[in-house]
């Protein structure tokens, strides 16, 4: 690996195939993966819906531009408007692209309709928005901003979960709101109960966009297509990426008819909305938009959160934190959570860490339950042996 850029922390595994639930590599070991890509493997590894459709798709059309009609482009984005309470669709192959559409059209929607002075986003602590400028910028995360200064001007972060905080920040210049309904990175940390909707008030008060990102908690995450058709607090604008393509690269940005004030020329992408990620996500779509499949979710999400809340009970001040198959351990004390992952993989069960002290459990929507109680037997027992438990109750004396 000496010459690819060291821009990430890796580890030694070194996976080349895989199956459902589980990868392999060069030795064969095997290995339960409940990071997924990072929330991004949807339908698993190697599901037969989304190899088809890609294998079909390569051998008729990888690639052609955006200059010519893309067929399957508009029967995805069709798909999508369908099944969500949006109008219009632009393509792109990441979140972070997502995001800076999003975050381009809401300057450009405020400026045509209360002029260039009304440009401010406004974004929250512990979020993350991605690498871009525009993305780096609205990540409120000063780790992520060191060596990369000065960032972009025109964004302004607020405590998440802090509604009044937010109220002081938002004014005449805010043309849009930008949140997670879940922070992934910052450490599994959904919106505190009515924060959203508190936002939505915002906007609409001050006439700035609400944009949520669901580049982690969409494609059917939360056990919802998207996390905001649970919650009931709709967003004039969404971002989705990671498990929409399955694995595959691909972006979208979805908004309202009249927040869609793009015009031929204002944005575009040469890969994006090409053929053979539109099947992917066809392919996605076909599995997971079925109610039947986002109920199981819900359900397995359900039986594993609960078994994590029985044993953050163990160890002091741990939380349980997420909503479908989006959840961490938050073990309080990183040094415990680095720990634990790493007895997890001696165990041959993959999870990944984020904020920090949060174990993060994000495993293919496909997971079976019997590979749930695998990975918490292998969580139990890294935790059982590196924690401090929580000490016993004093016995009273039976006079």
């Amino acid at each position: 690996m000496k010459s690819v850029m060291e821009t990430y922390k890796r580890t030694d595994l070194a996976p080349v195939r895989g199956h459902g639930s589980w990868l392999l590599d060069e030795r064969g070991e095997r290995y339960l993966d409940f990071v997924a890509g990072i929330a991004t493997n949807s339908l698993g590894h190697g599901h037969p819906a989304l190899v088809a459709a890609i294998k079909g798709q390569a051998e008729k059309l990888v690639h052609c531009s955006n200059l010519y009609e893309v067929p399957l482009q508009a029967e995805v984005a069709d798909m999508l408007t369908s099944s969500t309470g949006f109008d219009r669709v632009f393509f792109c192959n990441s979140g972070a692209e997502a995001v800076e559409a999003a975050i381009k059209l809401a300057r450009k929607h405020a400026q045509e309709s209360r002029g260039p002075e009304k440009h401010e986003i406004l974004t929250f602590t512990k979020s993350f928005h991605g690498r871009t400028y525009g993305g780096l910028t609205a990540t409120a995360q000063t780790a992520y901003h060191q060596g990369f200064g000065p960032m972009l001007p025109g964004f302004a972060y607020a405590p998440f979960g802090d509604l009044e905080a937010a109220r002081e920040m938002v004014g005449s210049k805010t043309a849009a709101i930008l949140v997670e309904p879940i922070q992934g990175e910052g450490g599994v940390n959904p919106a505190p109960e009515g924060f959203l909707a508190g936002l939505r008030e915002l906007c609409d008060e001050h006439g700035a966009l609400l944009i949520f990102d669901e580049v982690q908690t969409g494609a059917g995450r939360t056990g919802h297509l998207y996390a905001y058709q649970g919650i009931g607090v709709v967003p004039d604008v969404l971002t989705s990426a990671k498990g929409l393509g399955g694995g595959f690269p691909v972006g979208a940005m979805l908004a309202k008819e009249e927040h869609a004030v793009f015009v031929p020329g204002d944005h575009g992408s040469t890969f994006g909305g090409n053929p053979l990620a539109m099947a992917a996500v066809k392919a996605v779509l076909g599995v997971v938009d079925d109610p039947a499949f986002l109920e199981e979710v819900r359900f397995k999400g359900t039986i594993l959160k609960n078994a994590l809340t029985v044993l953050a009970g163990r160890v002091p001040g741990a939380q349980v934190r997420g909503e479908g198959l989006l959840l961490g351990l938050d073990l309080g004390d990183a040094e415990l959570a680095k720990g634990v992952y790493e007895r997890c993989v001696e165990q041959g069960v993959l999870f990944n860490l984020a904020g920090g002290t949060t174990v993060r459990l994000a495993p293919p929507l496909t997971v079976t339950r019997t590979e749930i109680r695998h990975a918490l037997d292998a969580l139990r027992a890294a935790v059982g042996d590196l924690a401090v438990p929580v000490p016993a109750r004093p016995q009273r004396a039976v006079a």
